[in-house]
């Protein structure tokens, strides 16, 4: 028998935010009603990731009036992926929801996204049915990025699959237990497995303001992702290398073919002086990104910390009641 089809389960919502003091109080205000009406035990966690507008000061002052909100003040500006990190150690619901601060994201798929979770579904991702807000090349760089990292791989990263999710509290666990610096989240939630769900969505528009999440940042948070869940471009070198290899040899044949049958006499120096060039480029390329693989490896070994909490705000769920000692 499924125990979660009757259960009245807590909820915690995990919202990073950075820069977005307009959007927030219509936003909390919208997403703590959505909740209330799925459970009474709610919790909203807004995780301020080194905002330098006036973020922090109306959380702080939601807070004061509304006691399901709590703050996450980090130290400065860590990133979403660590953001999310931190939002994820803050909450203390039985399901954990992630949403977006600039209200694109629709509460009112909160409720079927509960609905599958109560039908035994641990995690339930949203994923947009178009990506018609952004450039045609943001877009092919996009699917360029799924089919890379996807090939081969024993992980598959959805497509279009953002943050946007509910998951079970044993897939929060399982996300906290993963140490990596160099995080790419949409990776970590395909790792760690669990039964999913998929659901459509169209993104909404904004509240105010404009997305701080670019064609640059995206690079960014791709390259990160390649990186930590595929080999594949180290392999692509190892190809390149034997290509090369293979057309040097049969080059090779062919000139001493035409020296010795034809009696040609080739000069050789453009094709030395473009031979040289190309295959030094080829191996300054293979080392950059082998330096790439090595500086996250490096960054993995100093073991700092994800994230830094300044300060806390807030009431939110009270903590969990500890287990039985010595059991």
């Amino acid at each position: 028998m499924n125990q979660r089809a009757h259960a009245q389960a807590s909820i915690s919502c995990v919202m990073p935010a950075y820069n977005e003091g307009a959007s927030l109080p219509a936003v909390i205000d919208q997403t703590l009603q959505a909740l209330r009406a799925l459970s009474p035990r709610v919790e909203l966690i807004v995780v301020n990731d080194g905002s330098r507008d006036d973020t922090e000061a109306v959380v702080r002052g939601l807070c004061a009036s509304e006691p399901a909100l709590r703050l996450v003040q980090l130290s400065r500006n860590f990133g979403k992926e660590a953001a999310l990190s931190a939002g994820l150690a803050a909450a203390r619901g039985d399901v954990v929801v992630l949403m977006d601060a600039d209200g694109q994201h629709p509460t009112a798929l909160l409720a079927d996204m509960l609905r599958h979770w109560r039908e035994g579904a641990d995690v339930v991702y949203a994923v947009r049915r178009t990506r018609d807000d952004q450039s045609a090349l943001h877009r092919r760089l996009v699917a360029w990025f799924y089919g890379i990292v996807n090939w081969g791989g024993r992980v598959r990263i959805p497509r279009n699959a953002g943050d946007f999710r509910l998951m079970d509290r044993r897939v929060v666990q399982a996300l906290l237990r993963l140490p990596e610096r160099h995080r790419f989240m949409k990776g970590l939630y395909a790792w760690v497995g669990f039964p999913s769900v998929a659901l459509d969505y169209e993104p909404l528009a904004r509240h105010a303001g404009a997305s701080h999440f670019g064609l640059r940042g995206a690079l960014s948070l791709g390259t990160t992702g390649l990186f930590a869940f595929t080999a594949v471009p180290l392999r692509l070198l190892g190809l390149v290398g034997g290509v090369l290899s293979l057309s040097s040899i049969g080059y090779g044949l062919w000139v001493i073919g035409e020296y010795f049958l034809r009696g040609i006499d080739v000069p050789g120096y453009a094709t030395l002086v473009v031979g040289m060039m190309f295959l030094s480029g080829v191996q300054l390329m293979s080392i950059g990104l082998l330096s790439e693989y090595v500086a996250r490896i490096y960054d993995e070994v100093k073991q700092r910390p994800l994230y830094l909490v300044a300060d806390e705000a807030g009431t939110g769920l009270p903590p969990a009641a500890p287990g039985p000692q010595g059991a």
